[in-house]
């Protein structure tokens, strides 16, 4: 299990990030082979024009980082990024709708995104840290239902990032119908296998080469 670059999805979501800085990070996933380059929806058509032909994927970000847009914008962001070469969005699901138990909003604007993005697959970012456990389950039900291809822990712009537990409980709920994406806080190849073990099929962090062992 240690060759985990496959898994990786090489990201910068930082608000200073330049195309320089974009293009860097496209060189570092084309010489790891990591699964992807995750980057805010403005950076879609360089990425997929930088990744061309190398089997690295191009993923955008949408309606990130708190998930409280509205839904046409959502899907709006979500088709415009597939149409500038995306081929995996990460969308945010709405935390306040899913906290006050509006469940059917809370599907219904992840399936808006799932239909805009096809042939895309959507990641839904549930932010654990915000959630209960209760919360986290009903979350993970609920992209299942809309279409989801992954559930995915984080957007590393809150309060928490990925851990164990949350990994853990978020696969049991899905089984393998759904992939699992760990995301937020990774820092170390320790780390990265303790989630992997835990159930994650996919990584997300913005120092993929530093995951890896030596």
């Amino acid at each position: 299990m240690d060759n985990i670059s496959n898994m990786i999805d090489h990201t910068l979501l930082k608000a200073s990030a330049t195309q320089e800085d974009i293009k860097r990070i496209c060189d570092e996933a084309k010489e790891y082979g990591f699964a992807s380059v995750c980057v805010n929806s403005c950076y879609a058509k360089l990425v997929s024009q930088e990744l061309d032909g190398c089997g690295v994927k191009t993923c955008c970000v949408v309606g990130f980082p708190l998930g409280a847009m509205s839904t046409r914008a959502k899907a709006y962001e979500a088709e415009c990024a597939v149409q500038d070469g995306a081929q995996e969005i990460d969308m945010v699901i709405n935390v306040g709708a899913l906290k006050e138990g509006n469940d059917t909003y809370a599907e219904e604007d992840i399936r808006a995104v799932v239909e805009a993005a096809k042939p895309a697959i959507v990641k839904v970012i549930i932010e654990t840290c915000l959630l209960t456990d209760e919360e986290k389950e009903r979350a993970c039900r609920i992209s299942e239902k809309a279409g989801a291809a992954f559930v995915k822990t984080s957007t590393g712009f809150s309060t928490g990032g990925a851990n164990a537990h949350d990994v853990a409980l978020m696969r049991k709920t899905v089984g393998d119908r759904l992939g699992v994406k760990a995301s937020g806080g990774i820092h170390t190849p320790e780390q990265a296998q303790e989630l992997i073990m835990a159930g994650a099929s996919r990584i997300g962090a913005s120092n993929g080469a530093a995951l890896l062992r030596k």
